[in-house]
């Protein structure tokens, strides 16, 4: 093969991998808006786009020589055509999902099982074709290859060494650039122009080969000096590869979902946070396939005898070092702890490297460049991929810490290497085992995560829940508990969260029926909303968030059974979407901070109108925006309101911090203190005054009254600083942040 022509193929393979990382980070969030932020539906959409993978990789490697045989034409044009099909996916899907979404509506709530396996289907169907097409590129451009070099026999690894530089970049373009400046649909449509240009420029180069000449492509050609490697392999071999590829695949899928809910205290839970580790992992996964390849130029690859016990050992660097004294540092910021940041990210990075050596060169191995035999190697490493994350996520996350569960996936790469134990020498005889049985036992003695130390310390004063979704930790005694979710402080108890209800429920004119509360917390909001004596009903999205109640208040169960409380566990804004009753208030408590990944959702235009359309005549959206009312992230959001609702008031907490921004639909009236408190019931001037240093409810109430914001003040003068559902603003704000300074 010419130079210029591996280095097309090479450019071609990058491109491929950018788009395809770009789709899988957009189609993800657009899944999230219409389906909810949960677990299962990231769980579904990761499974169904390494199923099409997996199948389109196994289709193409077994179908592309019939095609080529058939139609006379050169691989590449099939490529071109799977390319294409890629890109028209930017512009199926969105509308695949708002079609799904409509027949969705009347399933139940995001943890019944219709809705479960229904939204699976739905998704299946809206992501699979595209998907399918992104896994046949491998097998269709190893086969172009074999037309240009028949004795070429590590196609596969050339090729994914593109493929993971590209799908680097794409996480960085899409985390960083293109969602920024341009918003989801717009950067659906670079992805796609994308693998237009790719398809062009497959084209042409299969109209080059047909003028040249040059294209010999017949099955027996490409089958042809499949190398001893492939075709020579016994079958005892052959099969320890396809165990590993497998296997391989499920331990660091896994591996991946576990770091970054045990990573999340120091990373924090920006859109940036998983990025980071998506970007370090591909990023080592490349370094590692890059010396790959030149090891195979030069001759001397590192065998698996060495390869898959440096892989075992490196596996425990991330429980290793994910201690409470990292955890800890900072851990009720909002802002990652930068060294302890990188120490984490680095303590992946060995283990991702040895992976992106070990697997090119074991396809390589197999395949021997034939596109059949690396079709099939390939989709078994992707199936280990699809099952490992559900592993994870369903059956280790929800009953271990994320050390033991570290452990456990560790456990299946110790067998491989207790079946390699005679091939090594005899200092790695004794050696291996005993380097891991100290890096077993220092783990499992010696390293305690975040939550086993904060149960070692307060003991009967702390609580740990998990489940699909989060870990949730309770601890500390008295006004001094704390809330937190995978790490993050979410809530304190504080009387803001007691403002967010009576504040809107006093201003409305007539005596209040109904009230909705998205996001439980503590429950203080919840248990507020209730001792109005009106229906009441609060929307969770993590199941063991309101498990927790009874920590923080020793009346929950009061609360929990009261004839007029409602506790509903799903994603808020969907509820909303599903259901037709309409309340007389909507209060929405986003979890901090205001940048939050996924936190746009509740903040966006598009939310405001689904409340608005919720809201009885007279009723009131009550937003909190944990932020100085300067910060552009919360004008932002607040111009999604201003936008929607005619009348708005904007006050500052109890505490001095944050806003509360109440909008409606008719004019909230401005009223005094003395009669904003003859307004509530005794049972909410009781729960009020619960925390206050006062018992005179008028004065507390006037401590937020007497402060309240001009509506001009709370608004950016540029109107196009607001947060949408295609443009998530105060999520994605990193290059504005750089400008800035």
């Amino acid at each position: 093969m010419k130079p210029t022509t591996r280095r097309i193929l090479f450019f071609l393979f990058f491109l491929s991998g950018m788009s395809s990382l770009v789709y899988q980070v957009v189609w993800t969030r657009l899944a999230f808006a219409t389906f909810g932020i949960i677990t299962p539906v990231l769980s579904v959409v990761l499974s169904v786009f390494m199923a099409g993978l997996a199948v389109g990789s196994w289709l193409g490697g077994r179908g592309i020589v019939p095609l080529v045989t058939r139609t006379g034409r050169s691989a590449v044009f099939f490529y071109a055509a799977a390319e294409f099909v890629i890109g028209l996916g930017a512009f199926a899907v969105p509308q695949l999902f708002v079609m799904g979404d409509r027949w969705l509506l009347s399933s139940g709530g995001t943890d019944s099982f219709s809705y479960l396996s229904l939204s699976a289907l739905v998704l299946a169907i809206s992501l699979l074709p595209w998907c399918v097409a992104m896994g046949t590129t491998f097998p269709f451009m190893m086969a172009f290859i074999r037309e240009c070099d028949r004795q070429q026999e590590s196609s596969f690894s050339f090729l994914y060494l593109a493929n993971v530089l590209g799908a680097m970049s794409g996480v960085f373009l899409a985390a960083v650039v293109l969602i920024e400046v341009l918003g989801f649909h717009h950067t659906l449509w670079v992805a796609a122009a994308a693998n237009f240009t790719i398809a062009l420029i497959s084209c042409a180069l299969g109209w080059q080969q047909q003028r040249s000449g040059r294209r010999e492509l017949t099955a027996e050609n490409v089958v042809a000096g499949a190398a001893a490697a492939g075709e020579a392999a016994s079958p005892r071999q052959a099969g320890m590869i396809k165990w590993i590829l497998f296997s391989t695949g499920f331990v660091a899928m896994a591996m991946e979902v576990v770091w970054t809910r045990a990573f999340t205290p120091v990373l924090k839970t920006q859109v940036y946070s998983f990025a980071m580790i998506v970007f370090a992992y591909l990023g080592a996964t490349f370094f590692g396939s890059w010396l790959y390849r030149r090891d195979r130029k030069a001759g001397r690859t590192l065998p698996r005898k060495v390869l898959l016990p440096a892989l075992t050992l490196t596996a425990f660097l991330p429980a290793v070092l994910n201690t409470p004294a990292i955890v800890s540092t900072n851990h009720l910021s909002s802002n990652p702890h930068w060294p302890s940041v990188l120490l984490l990210l680095a303590g992946i990075a060995p283990f991702c490297a040895l992976l992106g050596y070990l697997t090119p060169g074991l396809i390589d191995e197999f395949a021997g460049g034939n596109p059949a035999r690396a079709g099939r190697a390939y989709a078994l490493n992707v199936i280990g991929c699809i099952l490992g994350p559900l592993f994870a996520c369903y059956g280790l996350l929800p009953y271990i810490s994320e050390k033991n569960a570290l452990l456990i996936l560790i456990l299946p790469l110790l067998v491989f290497c207790f079946q390699l134990r005679h091939e090594f020498s005899r200092w790695l005889k004794w050696a291996i085992p005993g380097l891991t049985a100290v890096a077993m036992a220092w783990s499992l003695f010696r390293v305690h995560d975040f939550a086993d130390t904060l149960q070692r310390y307060y003991g009967d004063k702390s609580a740990v829940r998990r489940d699909y979704t989060a870990t949730v930790i309770a601890y500390g005694e008295g006004p001094a508990k704390l809330l937190l979710v995978n790490g993050m402080g979410m809530t304190v108890l504080s009387p803001i969260t007691k403002f967010m209800v009576h504040l809107p429920l006093a201003h409305f004119q007539k005596p209040p029926q109904s009230i909705l509360v998205i996001c439980f917390g503590m429950g203080t909001s919840y248990r507020s909303a209730v001792s109005w004596g009106i229906d009441t009903t609060v929307v969770e999205l993590v199941p063991s968030v309101p498990k927790s109640f009874g920590f923080f208040h020793a009346d929950a169960d009061q609360f929990v059974h009261a004839p007029n409380g409602h506790i509903v566990v799903d994603d808020g804004r969907r509820f909303l979407r599903r259901t037709a009753k309409k309340y007389d208030v909507i209060v929405v408590d986003p979890p901090p901070p205001v940048e939050a990944a996924g936190s746009s959702l509740l903040f966006s235009k598009e939310f405001c109108e689904l409340a608005k359309a919720h809201l009885q005549p007279g009723g009131m959206l009550q937003m909190w925006l944990p932020a100085d009312p300067n910060d552009p992230n919360c004008q932002a959001a607040f111009r999604s309101m201003e936008e929607s609702f005619p009348y708005l008031r904007c006050f500052p907490s109890i505490a001095g911090w944050g806003v509360h921004a109440l909008g409606s639909m008719d004019p909230i009236p401005t009223l005094d203190s003395q009669t904003l408190a003859t307004r509530m019931p005794p049972g909410a001037q009781h729960d009020l005054l619960e925390w206050a240093e006062t018992t005179n409810a008028p004065a507390y109430l006037n401590q937020v009254l007497s402060h309240e914001y001009p509506v001009k003040a709370c608004l950016n003068p540029n109107a196009a600083i607001k947060v949408t559902d295609d443009s998530p603003y105060n999520e994605y704000y990193l290059l504005r942040h750089w400008f800035r300074h």
